[in-house]
């Protein structure tokens, strides 16, 4: 019996065919299935309908439908971030071209933790990712897996630029990861300032640093994942300037608003920092993962350098062989750069900016027709594609059950968030083909969804 064919080599293509016919017919079928932007039932459902279809894990004998089979289930039972009724996380329907792109990356398996590996990856890694930090008004970039690597990459450089200790300072709204990252490296308890109105407050941040000893790095955020809100950055940066105080953005979320003519001020302050995160699979249409790390000083990486004979011996350094240990906490390392440059090749700073102008646009008009509703309360103007709202005179566990009843039936996906004290559900517009009808209706399902 011979062995299944490969995806890549000179008979790849050919074997990739027929199957790219089964997946896409299994994702069409999936979808029709699920009818909605997530499926109907809960958890529990859910999970008898995958265990039905999936059987024996492992079983004695090999069932040749399998691809059709779990390919449907995956899709009947996914929620759809390009359905316009799926608005609760910042998890964007990816582009076509995109997902086309990633593609061939799986069928030709790189790994960009030596050049011999990934030659032309790793050409392509180090031009696209300089770009984008440059776009970001910095020097160049690492690829990561997203926000959370960056932000634990960030401190990390902060730790080893300040000897082996800094002490992290940030607002209330701040990631989850950032705290996090300053457990896992051994740092100090994080200061944690107030942030009023879901921003960190300049007067605090200035107290903080007159008050507190030792290096620190301040950590801002444009785009919270709350609310979409972005810190006074330009203030922030003085301040950190003024008190010789290293500053690191998260900008996973609102740093797409680059692309944007239109938005791109919201970001002014942002090559001030020494450090910014960017995520393209948030406000960049990327199948996950697309996080980047764009660094102010090239040179700190060197602190990331690593050494492994079989990967970057150093007469193949010296040779010329490009050492690719140093841009990445990871070794093996998927060649996820390729997605990237096919989109901003295709679609340019334009073409970007004007999905990112798109998007901004229609969570304007949700926020508009929210104020208008009697039966809703709006938190505030989205600043970036989030909309926060709620049931007007309803308690907590009331929103709360809006959000639960709407996902348990399969009809919408919204968010939560907690700010000024009070639960808020949550929509966030990432999709340029939504329409305002679509925004309409998704008002009238948390209406109707509303306990009376």
């Amino acid at each position: 019996m011979s062995p299944p064919p490969l995806a890549s080599g000179p008979g790849g293509p050919e074997a990739l065919r027929p199957l790219l016919g089964t997946v896409l017919d299994a994702l069409a079928a999936g979808v029709a299935e699920r009818g909605g932007p997530l499926p109907a039932g809960g958890p529990e459902a859910v999970a008898a309908r995958v265990a039905d279809a999936l059987g024996d894990v492992l079983p004695d004998t090999g069932d040749p439908d399998a691809l059709r089979a779990l390919v449907h289930t995956l899709a009947a039972g996914a929620a759809d971030p390009a359905d316009p009724l799926c608005a609760a996380h910042l998890h964007c329907p990816p582009l076509a071209l995109a997902t086309a792109a990633d593609l061939a990356v799986s069928a030709l398996n790189p790994s960009l933790d030596s050049w011999d590996q990934a030659p032309a990856a790793s050409a392509l890694e180090a031009a696209v990712a300089r770009t984008l930090a440059r776009t970001a008004g910095l020097a160049d970039a690492l690829v990561t897996t997203g926000g959370t690597e960056s932000n634990q990459l960030a401190l990390l450089l902060a730790r080893e630029a300040h000897g082996g200790s800094v002490r992290l300072v940030c607002g209330a709204g701040a990631h989850h990861s950032l705290p996090r990252a300053a457990w896992l490296l051994g740092l100090p308890d994080p200061v944690v300032l107030p942030a009023p109105n879901g921003t960190l407050d300049p007067a605090a941040l200035d107290q903080a640093l007159t008050t507190l000893s030792g290096p620190l790095l301040v950590a801002a955020t444009a785009g919270t994942t709350d609310a979409g809100l972005i810190d006074p950055l330009p203030q922030i940066a003085g301040l950190c300037d003024a008190h010789g105080v290293r500053l690191h953005v998260d900008a996973a979320y609102g740093g797409g608003l680059l692309f944007s003519d239109r938005h791109r001020d919201r970001l002014a302050g942002l090559e001030a920092a020494h450090t910014v995160t960017l995520d393209l699979h948030k406000l960049g249409w990327q199948p996950v993962a697309a996080g980047l790390l764009a660094v102010a000083r090239p040179g700190e990486l060197a602190v990331l350098h690593q050494h492994a004979d079989y990967l970057n011996a150093a007469d193949d350094s010296e040779a010329g062989l490009p050492d690719l240990l140093g841009r990445s906490l990871r070794t093996t390392r998927r060649a996820d750069i390729l997605k990237i440059a096919v989109t901003l090749r295709t679609l340019g700073r334009s073409g970007l900016g004007a999905l990112v102008d798109r998007v901004c646009t229609r969570a304007g008009e949700f926020a508009e027709l929210v104020r208008e509703h009697p039966g809703f309360e709006l938190y505030d103007r989205p600043v970036v594609s989030t909309v926060l709202f709620r049931p007007a005179e309803a308690d907590d566990d009331a929103v709360a059950a809006v959000r639960r009843r709407l996902l348990y039936e399969g009809r919408a996906v919204l968010g939560r968030a907690r700010l000024d004290g009070r639960l808020w559900l949550k929509a966030t517009v990432l999709n340029p083909h939504t329409r305002p009808d679509d925004l309409a209706h998704l008002l009238k399902l948390a209406e109707g969804s509303t306990p009376g």
